[in-house]
């Protein structure tokens, strides 16, 4: 990590010149200009101080967040065909299972099903992106065309399917598949 990087790039984004930094921290302007280009080391208890100044602490300034990935395009997708429900599931965002929603593209061929998933925690939205489906839930059903959307609790058993096909862009929370 480029700690120098980080703290000007902070520094900026809180719109403080390095003076202005260096007299809310208590160093010198030259100090902060070292740091910034790691030509030194601030000790830990200077790197608390000037985070602090700064708006963050430790745990913020070292965290990972900024370096994943946010952005996905079609080679990053996970994809799972089934012959036998005649469907084509796309996880468009990775390993979504560990994030609190997980997205999926959702192809049905005529004909095709989705899993009856049992009942459980969360809840489920879908878009209809093309064709028809019909969505089961328990003993009641619920058609959606293109351009409709739909939602429910995840308390009842429950599936989707199409007679003619259809596209859907689905998101549960949390993840179930």
């Amino acid at each position: 990590m480029d700690i120098g990087s980080k703290i000007k790039e902070l520094r900026i984004a809180n719109g403080l010149t390095q003076e202005e930094l260096a007299d809310r921290s208590e160093l010198s302007k030259g100090f902060i200009s070292q740091m910034e280009n790691n030509l030194t080391s601030p000790s830990i208890a200077t790197l608390i101080d000037v985070l602090q100044c700064l708006g963050t602490d430790l745990k913020h300034f070292f965290s990972d967040d900024e370096d994943k990935q946010i952005v996905f395009s079609k080679e990053d997708y996970f994809e799972k065909t089934d012959e036998e429900l005649k469907n084509n599931i796309q996880w468009i965002i990775p390993n979504a299972q560990k994030n609190i929603m997980e997205p999926i593209l959702l192809t049905l061929e005529a004909g095709g099903a989705t899993y009856p998933d049992n009942p459980h925690e969360g809840e489920e939205f879908g878009y209809v992106l093309s064709g028809t489906v019909q969505i089961v839930l328990g003993n009641r059903s619920f058609k959606a065309k293109k351009g409709e959307s739909f939602y429910y609790e995840a308390k009842y058993k429950h599936y989707l399917k199409s007679k003619n096909g259809a596209k859907v862009l689905w998101i549960s929370s949390p993840p179930s598949f």
